[in-house]
C-alpha cells in the first residue's frame, strides 16, 4: 500500500503554487480576510479564508469548487510531466460538500444547474478527457480517504498512476449552521490555543499524482507509506481519541514505522474545544515514551479549514517540509492550552531540520478518519 507523489497543484487563499503556499504559511501568513460571498450583517462571523477570484466583487458564481478542482488537477499533471489529456488515469476527488454552493445559487437565484454538476465526473472528462472519476463524500476526511482508495488501486494492479484531488467553496448554509453553533463566534482558526473558538470555513483545491514505486522518469516528490481509514462512529460531532489513535497505529503498521520514526505530524488542528483536545491527547498515547517526540503543525490557522481537501493540502505542505527543511508554524500561537502544553507546537518561526518521515491526520464529523504517512523519495 504506497507510492511514489510525483506531481502536486494547490488553489488556495494563499496562492496557487504549491511552493508559494508553503513560503507563505513559513512567513507565517494567513488568508482570513472579512467575508466577502455573503451579507456579513446576517452572520455573528465575519470572516472567512476566501478565494477572491469573482468576476464581479462580492456577487457569487457556481462552479468555482470545479474551476479549483480543474486548475489543481491541470498542475499537477504539468509537474508530473505527464500530458494534459490523461483518459486511462483515475481520479478520486474527496469533499465535503460537491457543488453544494453551486445548487444554492441555482434555488435563489436561478442559475443553471444540472444533476452532473454536483460531482466531478463530468468536469474531470471535460478537461482531461478521464473516463474514471469517483467522487468520495467523507467529510473533512475525504481527501485522504482518497489517497488510500488510489494506493489500494496501485496495490491491486488496477492502475499504475491515479490522480488524487479535493475541492470544496465555502456555503451560504454550511456558513450559517456553523455561525449558530459556535459561542462565541470565531473570527479566526487558532489551533492549540488557550483561548481558541472554533472552526472558520476556508476554501480551495488541492491534488497529487500518484504512481506506482519507481514507475515515473522523474524523481518523485515523495512516498505514501501507508495511509489508514477507519469510522468509529462514536459521536456526531465529537472526535474520540480511541478512534484516532486506532486510525493513527494502523496508519503506522502499514507504513512499517514505528512512533519513535515520525519527525513531524500535521494535525487536522481545527481550533475547535473538542479537536484539538481529543489531537493532543492522542499525541500523548500514540508517542507516549517518544523523546523528544515528533515537530506538530496545522496549516489551518493559515488556509481556513478548507473541508473536504483539507487532508491533502496538509500532505503537500508535509512534502515540502521534508524537501526544504521548513515545517510552518502555526500563525500567532503564543498562549497554547494547557492540554497541549506538552507536546513540541511549532509556533513563532518555523522549525528546521532534516525530516525524514511525516504523519498527516484528517478528522471528520461522524468519527470519520484518515491518517497518512510519507517519507521521503526513493
Amino acid at each position: 500500500m504506497s507510492g511514489d507523489i510525483v506531481g502536486m497543484g494547490v488553489v488556495t487563499c494563499l496562492g496557487d503554487e504549491p511552493g508559494a503556499v508553503h513560503r507563505a504559511l513559513c512567513d507565517g501568513r494567513t488568508g482570513v480576510a472579512p467575508l466577502r460571498a455573503f451579507d456579513s450583517a446576517l452572520f455573528r462571523v465575519k470572516h472567512a479564508y476566501e478565494i477572491d477570484d469573482r468576476t464581479v466583487p462580492g456577487q457569487d458564481e457556481p462552479g468555482r469548487a470545479s474551476r479549483w478542482l480543474r486548475a489543481a488537477v491541470a498542475a499537477a499533471l504539468a509537474d508530473a510531466g505527464l500530458p494534459a489529456t490523461v483518459p486511462d488515469v483515475p481520479v478520486i476527488v474527496g469533499t465535503t460538500l460537491r457543488e453544494l454552493r453551486s445548487a444554492e445559487l441555482w434555488w435563489r437565484d436561478g442559475h443553471s444547474l444540472t444533476p452532473a454538476e454536483m460531482h466531478f465526473g463530468q468536469v474531470m472528462g471535460d478537461a482531461f478527457g478521464t473516463t474514471e472519476t469517483h467522487t468520495v463524500a467523507s467529510a473533512c476526511a475525504a481527501a485522504l480517504y482518497a489517497l488510500g482508495m488510489a494506493t489500494d488501486l496501485i496495490a491491486l494492479g488496477l492502475a499504475d498512476t491515479v490522480v488524487v484531488a479535493g475541492t470544496d467553496a465555502i456555503t451560504e448554509s454550511s456558513f450559517g449552521g456553523l455561525d449558530r453553533v459556535q459561542n462565541p463566534p470565531p473570527q479566526a482558526i487558532q489551533p492549540f490555543a488557550r483561548h481558541r473558538r472554533g472552526m472558520v470555513m476556508g476554501e480551495g483545491a488541492a491534488a497529487v499524482v500518484v504512481r506506482a514505486s519507481g514507475a515515473h522518469p522523474r524523481p518523485a516528490h515523495a512516498c505514501v507509506r501507508g495511509v489508514a481509514m477507519n469510522c468509529d462512529a462514536a459521536h456526531a460531532t465529537v472526535p474520540d481519541v480511541a478512534g484516532v489513535a486506532g486510525a493513527v497505529r494502523d496508519a503506522h503498521r502499514r507504513a512499517g514505522v514505528d512512533a519513535a520514526d515520525i519527525d513531524l505530524v500535521v494535525v487536522h488542528g481545527s481550533g475547535t474545544r473538542h479537536n484539538d483536545a481529543v489531537e493532543a491527547g492522542v499525541l500523548r498515547d500514540v508517542f507516549r515514551g517518544v523523546r523528544p517526540g515528533p515537530l506538530v503543525t496545522s496549516v489551518k490557522s493559515g488556509l481556513g479549514h478548507t473541508c473536504g481537501g483539507s487532508g491533502l493540502m496538509s500532505l503537500i505542505i508535509a512534502v515540502l517540509a521534508m524537501r526544504t527543511g521548513e515545517l510552518p508554524p502555526i500563525p500567532g500561537l503564543s498562549d497554547p492550552a494547557p492540554e497541549a502544553g506538552d507536546l513540541r507546537l511549532v509556533a513563532g518561526h518555523p522549525a528546521r531540520g532534516r525530516f525524514g518521515t511525516a504523519q498527516i491526520n484528517a478528522i471528520g464529523l461522524g468519527g470519520i478518519n484518515a491518517v497518512a504517512v510519507i517519507g521521503g523519495a526513493a
